[in-house]
C-alpha cells in the first residue's frame, strides 16, 4: 500500500490578500480572482502597490479556488497578485510530480464537494484541507499516473474543442439566417415570451426529509443548465416530494432559463431531453407549436448577455419569471425556423460522434482508479 500523508505535509497553501474595491487600479499587477481563473468574467483589476512576495503569482504557479467554485488551475500569464479565496501552492516535499499533484487535487476537490459547508456559497476550510489524507506513491509511480491522465485529459480536451467548433458553426448559421437577435437589423416580428408559451418554475422539496431525494424523478438545478440538452440530473426526487411541494414534471423539449446562480449561471439556457422537475431558480418555457424550439434554444443562447443584463437586486442580480415573460424575442416565419432546425439537427449528429461524454467519463474513471491504487502498480 502507498504511504498516506496530509496535504499540509506536501505543500503550504497560501491564501490570497483581501483586496478591497478601493485598492483596484488601472495599472500595476493584475489581481487574480476566482472569476479570472474560471473565465466567468472578462473584467480585470490591477494593484499598483507592493505586498509581501508570498502574495505574488508567477507563471507556472498552481492555484486552488476554495470558495464558491472549487478547482485547481495552472497560472500561465504574467505576474499578478493573489486575491482571497484562492490558495497558492508552495511545495514542501521535493519527491512529487507537479502534474500528478494537480490531478491529486482534482480528486480531492471532487470528494470535498460533497462535504463542504455553506448553503449558497460553498467553500472549504484551510484546516480541513491541510489535514486531508492523500495517497503518495513513489515518484516513478506518480510519473506513470501523470502520463496516463495527461493522455486521457488531452483526449477529452480535443473532444471539447471539437464540440465548441460545432457550437460556433451553429451560431454562425443562426446569424447568417436571422442576423443579430438583439439588434434585429433584419426587422423580424417581435413577440414576448409570454405570447409564445407558459413560463413557470419549480420548487425545492424540504431537505429535512431524506425520502424526498431517493426517487426516480429527475430534478434540475441551475448549475445543470449549461447551454446543452439535459439528459441526466445530479439529484432525483420522489413522488412524495412532488406532491409535498410546488414541483411539477415538465415535458421533454421544454426550454429552461437559469434565473440566478453563481458565476456564469444566471441567463444560461438548457433544453430538456427528458421529462423532469426543476428547482425554483429555473424558469421553464413549456413546448409550443407557435415556435420551433431548436430555433428558440439557439436564439436564447445568442441572447445570453442581454438576458443577464435584465437581472435585478443587490450584489448578485437575479432574473425572475415576470422579466422573462415580458422579454421580447424575434419571430421569423416558422418555415425559416424549421429550415434552421434541420441544419442544427445535422450539426448535433456530428457533435454526437465526437464522444465528448465518453472521453469525460473515461477521464473521471481513470482519475478515481489512479488514487485508489487501481491504475498502475
Amino acid at each position: 500500500m502507498w504511504e498516506k500523508v496530509k496535504l499540509g505535509e506536501l505543500a503550504t497553501f497560501i491564501n490570497g490578500y483581501a483586496f478591497k474595491p478601493s485598492d483596484w487600479s488601472s495599472e500595476g499587477h493584475e489581481i487574480i480572482r476566482i472569476q479570472n481563473l474560471t473565465k466567468s468574467s472578462s473584467e480585470t483589476n490591477y494593484y499598483k502597490g507592493q505586498l509581501d512576495n508570498k502574495y505574488k503569482i508567477t507563471k507556472g504557479d498552481i492555484l486552488i479556488s476554495w470558495s464558491a467554485t472549487l478547482g485547481v488551475y495552472t497560472w500561465n500569464k504574467s505576474d499578478g497578485w493573489l486575491n482571497q479565496h484562492i490558495f497558492k501552492v508552495v511545495f514542501n516535499k521535493k519527491e512529487i510530480n507537479k502534474s500528478f499533484f494537480i490531478y491529486l487535487i482534482q480528486y480531492v476537490l471532487d470528494d470535498l464537494k460533497s462535504q463542504v459547508h455553506g448553503a449558497t456559497m460553498k467553500h472549504i476550510t484551510k484546516g480541513n484541507f491541510d489535514n486531508t489524507l492523500v495517497p503518495l506513491p513513489p515518484l516513478p509511480i506518480q510519473e506513470k499516473i501523470a502520463t496516463i491522465l495527461d493522455m486521457a485529459d488531452e483526449l477529452r480536451r480535443k473532444d471539447k474543442d471539437l464540440q465548441t467548433k460545432y457550437d460556433e458553426l451553429a451560431q454562425a448559421i443562426f446569424i447568417d439566417m436571422f442576423g443579430d437577435p438583439v439588434r434585429n437589423e433584419k426587422g423580424w416580428e417581435v413577440i414576448k415570451i409570454a405570447d409564445l408559451s407558459n413560463v413557470s418554475s419549480g420548487s425545492t422539496p424540504s431537505r429535512s426529509n431524506d425520502s424526498f431525494y431517493v426517487g426516480n424523478i429527475p430534478w434540475v438545478k441551475t448549475g445543470e443548465v449549461r447551454g446543452t440538452t439535459i439528459l441526466e440530473t445530479d439529484e432525483k426526487i420522489s413522488e412524495e416530494a412532488l406532491k409535498s411541494s410546488s414541483c411539477r414534471i415538465y415535458p421533454k423539449g421544454s426550454i429552461i432559463i437559469a434565473m440566478y446562480g453563481q458565476g456564469k449561471t444566471r441567463g444560461q439556457i438548457g433544453i430538456l431531453g427528458i421529462d423532469a422537475a426543476t428547482n425554483q431558480a429555473c424558469a421553464v418555457i413549456s413546448p409550443s407549436k407557435k415556435m420551433n424550439y431548436a430555433y428558440l434554444f439557439e436564439l436564447l443562447k445568442q441572447n445570453y448577455e442581454d438576458l443577464r443584463s435584465l437581472g435585478r437586486g443587490g450584489n448578485q442580480p437575479n432574473l425572475n419569471a415576470g422579466l422573462i415573460k415580458n422579454y421580447e424575442i424575434i419571430n421569423p416565419p416558422l418555415h425559416l425556423q424549421e429550415a434552421f432546425a434541420k441544419k442544427i439537427e445535422l450539426i448535433n449528429q456530428l457533435k454526437a460522434q465526437t464522444n465528448a461524454q465518453k472521453s469525460e467519463e473515461l477521464f473521471q474513471s481513470l482519475l478515481q482508479k489512479a488514487f485508489k491504487g487501481e491504475l498502475v502498480s
